[in-house]
């Protein structure tokens, strides 16, 4: 009897180890329509425990409190009236990106790990002072895009760096958008924002610029351009009076060239990528759909199903609790130090834009 308890409890401890407790997260802001997709993923998924929803506007607590069934009480108004009522170990941010640095900075004094909505910051100065935050509280933040968990870009990497298939690689393209925020049907409250040069830190150009600044500085593996030139334009005056809608970015560096196309403008939404090297190239038009042709070869394509179990490698929700955890290490296309990168060509690029000049970026602003 004494040896089968021994057994028994051994399981018990085992068992316990390998799967820890869920991350206790929180989640700040729901101004951003992205944040009623993550609401039903943390529903479901076992490595997070949803603990509370901080969020100041009356109407936006009302309408997600009836449309997920949620108890009045998981609302806090501030971040301080939530900790004073429930411990968190990290937060889930979807508020304006301008609100980010201020969040960051909270979550900082509290010790509580952060995962951003894209892209990290309106401008430089903002992610400066989140980085400075970062460093200070001893905390990780990430930024969370939706193309860093498509399983073809991910193939994409593989191929052009571990197996280096295609060569030193000489282009990147890379086209990001849709029709427009509120031609695909935005809530009123992230329309308010996301059109508002101030909280968003421009229109077509960050919204969706941010994309192609994050591929093209995670593929050239951290290494930020020499120089950046930016044409941004107003398609639609009488929808988007304050912002652009159109926007053409080029990135040079010293053996390669990128180019972004962001745009609200697009027939249908966009996430694609090309990349060209010296032996071929790897074109990735779906989340799931990869193209390669090697020099002397036919083109040949790949399908790449989602994983259907959740894991840090294929959801950002799980991938954030490892971080959490300090089980992972943030890297790629979430990490803080290619966000940075991010945010410097999107600055330089809404300068090239505004002045009609190429921008040289110096290493002495990093």
């Amino acid at each position: 009897m004494a040896i089968g308890l021994l057994v028994f409890l051994t399981a018990i401890i085992v068992h316990s180890q390998e799967i820890p407790p869920p991350v206790r997260l929180v989640i700040i802001g729901l101004a951003h329509d992205a944040v009623g997709d993550f609401i039903q993923r943390v529903e479901t998924n076992t490595s997070v425990q949803l603990v509370g929803i901080v969020e100041s506007n009356s109407e936006l607590v009302t309408h997600y409190a009836r449309l997920y069934n949620f108890e009045t009480n998981l609302f806090s108004p501030s971040l301080d009236d939530f900790l004073s009522k429930t411990n968190a170990q990290a937060a889930a941010v979807f508020s304006s990106t301008f609100d980010h640095r201020a969040i960051v900075e909270m979550c900082a004094a509290h010790g509580m790990d952060v995962m951003l909505e894209k892209p990290l910051a309106v401008d430089m100065e903002q992610a400066k002072d989140i980085l400075t935050a970062a460093k200070n509280g001893g905390i990780k933040v990430i930024v969370d895009y939706e193309t860093a968990w498509y399983p073809a870009n991910q193939m994409a990497y593989s191929i052009v760096h571990n197996e280096h298939a295609i060569g030193e690689l000489r282009k990147i393209i890379v086209c990001a958008g849709n029709n427009g925020p509120k031609e695909s049907g935005c809530s009123d409250a992230f329309l308010a924002w996301l059109t508002d040069p101030k909280l968003d830190g421009g229109g077509a150009l960050i919204d969706f610029g941010c994309y192609g600044a994050d591929m093209a500085t995670w593929l050239m593996n951290g290494q930020p351009p020499l120089t950046v030139s930016a044409v941004t334009q107003r398609f639609k005056p009488d929808i988007y009076s304050n912002v652009e809608d159109e926007a053409t970015i080029v990135l040079s560096y010293a053996n390669a060239q990128a180019i972004i196309q962001a745009s609200w403008n697009w027939p249908f939404d966009r996430r694609d990528v090309e990349i060209y090297g010296i032996n071929g190239y790897v074109l990735v038009p779906q989340m799931n759909l990869l193209r390669m042709k090697q020099v002397g070869t036919e083109e040949s394509e790949m399908n790449l199903p989602n994983s259907p179990v959740p894991s840090p490698q294929t959801d950002d929700i799980s991938y954030f609790a490892a971080v959490v955890r300090n089980e992972i290490q943030p890297s790629g296309m979430t990490s803080l130090d290619i966000n940075m990168i991010a945010t410097e060509i999107l600055d330089a690029a809404r300068e090239s834009a505004s002045t009609g000049k190429q921008i040289v970026l110096s290493p002495m602003d990093r």
